[in-house]
């Protein structure tokens, strides 16, 4: 008898064949689904919205972002009344409850640019125009603790979050309160901002952006809450590794005329570097700390995701994978 794998390595026995819990979807199938959504945004808009060594153009934008954003209207519409109804139930007045959704990948996959993007365009809905966003660097132990924890090295792994702050912001988001802060994390400082901090005020939608945001319970805490226990729509932004470790290389490689040319960033000590030790420590360091995050901690977290945006080498997005309802 031969055996064969399925998406996430299983082995499957002919006679028992897979359930792909995702319906695939090529650029061009997925654009047709945009129906009439129309697109209000400029070359310049755009040319704000993405990250450095990112890449996006107002085509792109036309064929997946307009519709995943009808699709997230859709969404949107369809929890609010679910929310109502429920109010209706329980006799109670309906308290606004923001639609909370979580982008997830890799560091250098591209997220910040889709999450912004995604915020862009949602807030041009009808119907849900206050779109706020917030990321999970706020909600990283300060430098302070992760040096006394020894835990530098893995800056990003699970371990590096206050975990439970951020499961206690996104409870009170979901519960409606009126105001909620998120801390603020530099990257020029490469840590948290000591008593500065987002102000959120119930936004119709708020996006959660971050490398572990569909992370599962361990296994010691199955019944413990998690991160995407308060998603209502999560999107994993996917590519192959080695074209994220090139994006990282290439991304390192510009900061030394940027963000490390600043006197104050953490990482000035690179800027110095000639072109090959630059690139010599940025696969250094992707070895050493993204690679295993990647492999340990994102990946398997991919199929817990609502969708799927893949990218090509050149950053162009060239598959959508949708779960099934």
């Amino acid at each position: 008898m031969t055996w064969s794998t399925d998406a996430v390595g299983r082995r499957v026995s002919p006679e028992r064949p897979t359930l792909d819990r995702y319906r695939s979807f090529t650029r061009e199938e997925w654009a047709a689904l945009r129906s009439s959504t129309p697109l209000h945004i400029d070359e310049h808009e755009l040319a704000g919205l993405i990250s450095f060594n990112d890449s996006l153009t107002l085509g792109e934008v036309g064929d997946v972002y307009l519709p995943l954003t009808r699709l997230l209207n859709l969404h949107v519409s369809a929890v609010q009344d679910l929310h109502k109804a429920t109010d209706r139930f329980l006799g109670k007045p309906s308290v606004k409850v923001p639609f909370v959704i979580g982008i997830a990948g890799s560091v250098a996959v591209g997220k910040s640019t889709t999450a912004r993007l995604v915020q862009l365009i949602m807030a041009r809905w009808q119907h849900h125009t206050r779109v706020d966003l917030v990321t999970t660097d706020g909600f990283l132990h300060p430098t302070a603790e992760l040096e006394r924890r020894g835990l530098m090295g893995r800056k990003g792994f699970p371990e590096s979050y206050d975990v439970r702050r951020l499961l206690a912001f996104l409870a009170d988001v979901k519960a409606g309160c009126p105001l909620v802060r998120a801390p603020v994390y530099s990257h020029l400082a490469y840590d948290i901002v000591p008593d500065e901090y987002q102000v959120v005020r119930s936004p119709d939608v708020l996006i959660v952006e971050g490398l572990n945001v569909l992370q599962g319970p361990g296994p010691r805490e199955s019944n413990s809450p998690v991160v995407s226990d308060f998603f209502d729509f999560s999107i994993y932004v996917d590519a192959k590794e080695a074209d994220i470790e090139r994006w990282y290389v290439e991304r390192f490689l510009g900061f030394r005329k940027t963000v490390f040319a600043d006197e104050r960033s953490y990482f000035h000590r690179y800027a110095a570097l000639s072109e090959a030790d630059a690139r010599a420590t940025a696969h250094g360091i992707w070895a050493s700390i993204n690679r295993p995050n990647l492999q340990e901690n994102l990946l398997p977290t991919r199929e817990r995701a609502h969708l799927v945006v893949h990218k090509g080498p050149d950053h162009s997005v060239t598959g959508i994978r949708m779960r099934r309802l």
